[in-house]
């Protein structure tokens, strides 16, 4: 990897074999400071990839950030909605960063899932996976969460320790110890938090509430949180949330983080999970020195079948869409904006921020 006209730099990846004919690499580069165009390659004695650059934008200028999530087991009505995003973007123009806020596949164990629900359509559409940094947000899907040395995470463990490098040599789980999926990042004038909604602990709770009153979170333009699993959920299949249990999934986001965030003047939570779009903008705070509102988004709609029963009423949802769509959110300085698009190209909900 190199920048600008900087000598070039060598690192010898980690790995880790899937099986005989399936291996996976996970190389960390920087520091990289404020450069703005960062280029790379892999290659090994043989083979070389061309030359792919990420772009890194400052606060100052516009942060384009595409969100997704549920294209799980639909590769079809996901390979629509990248189409989609090409035709929104246009040729000349792209997102800066993906946020995919869970389930980028149906079976995590399965690597023909991988392989058709989430690799194959982003390679036929444009190959932004290359050239766009994926923040991944841990789905109910694509990884097993279980508490076993064996358990199949053979994509998502690579984010697992990811700011704690000695953790990538390690194995997949440790005495029992699962996956620390959560951390926080700035995009722009941005803070986002990332939380695993499958796993609740002690150390999640406690990290976000450090991270709450982090003076990175608390100094950014505009706070986001970033969970899978929605704390207000309408949509569900009625047999499944009724019988069996499946309302009380993530029930802790509702009951234990939702307060925290209101408490602490999140602007936006962002999730996935119901497979379509809601949006609410309610009242959470009296701080004058802030808006005041914090905007509830579900953005379940990349691919997968879609949730078309009302299972809750929150009496809270201010826009509805039942069907595929994705979201572009563009970040510059002290102005957000929220679009939200259907795959066919027609906006189904905007709302913008000004700080």
């Amino acid at each position: 990897w190199w920048y600008d006209d900087a000598s070039r730099h060598s690192i010898e990846p980690w790995y880790r074999k899937i099986d005989d004919t399936h291996h996976r690499y996970t190389a960390i580069f920087g520091p990289v400071a404020n450069i703005s165009h960062v280029h790379y390659k892999v290659n090994n004695y043989r083979l070389s990839t061309k030359q792919y650059t990420i772009v890194r934008r400052g606060e100052a200028e516009l942060n384009r950030v595409l969100v997704i999530a549920d294209n799980q087991n639909g590769p079809t009505e996901f390979r629509k909605v990248l189409t989609g995003i090409q035709q929104y973007y246009g040729a000349s123009s792209k997102p800066d960063t993906i946020l995919h806020v869970g389930d980028a596949v149906q079976n995590v164990g399965s690597l023909s899932n991988w392989q058709r629900h989430l690799f194959a359509p982003m390679e036929d559409r444009s190959g932004l996976h290359h050239t766009t940094p994926t923040v991944f947000v841990p789905g109910n899907h694509d990884h097993d969460k279980r508490r076993v040395s064996s358990n199949r995470n053979l994509y998502m463990d690579m984010y697992h320790g990811l700011y704690d490098t000695d953790e990538l040599g390690k194995t997949a789980v440790t005495n029992g110890s699962y996956h620390r999926f959560f951390h926080s990042l700035s995009v722009g004038s941005a803070r986002i938090i990332v939380l695993d909604a499958e796993c609740a602990s002690k150390e999640e709770s406690e990290f976000l509430e450090r991270e709450l009153k982090s003076l990175a979170f608390q100094s950014a333009r505009f706070r986001i949180v970033a969970v899978h699993i929605p704390p207000y959920i309408e949509f569900w299949d009625p047999y499944g949330w009724n019988k069996k249990n499946e309302k009380h999934w993530g029930e802790h986001i509702r009951l234990e983080y939702d307060p925290l965030f209101r408490k602490h003047n999140v602007d936006l939570v962002i999730s996935g999970h119901q497979h379509n779009y809601q949006r609410s903008t309610v009242s959470h705070s009296t701080n004058s020195a802030r808006s005041g509102t914090i905007t509830y988004a579900i953005v379940g709609g990349a691919g997968g079948m879609l949730d078309l029963e009302r299972v809750e009423d929150w009496n809270m949802y201010n826009v509805t869409y039942l069907n595929h769509h994705f979201v572009a959110l563009d970040i510059k300085d002290r102005s957000l904006s929220w679009t939200a698009v259907s795959s066919t190209g027609s906006v189904i909900d905007h709302f913008a921020l000004q700080r």
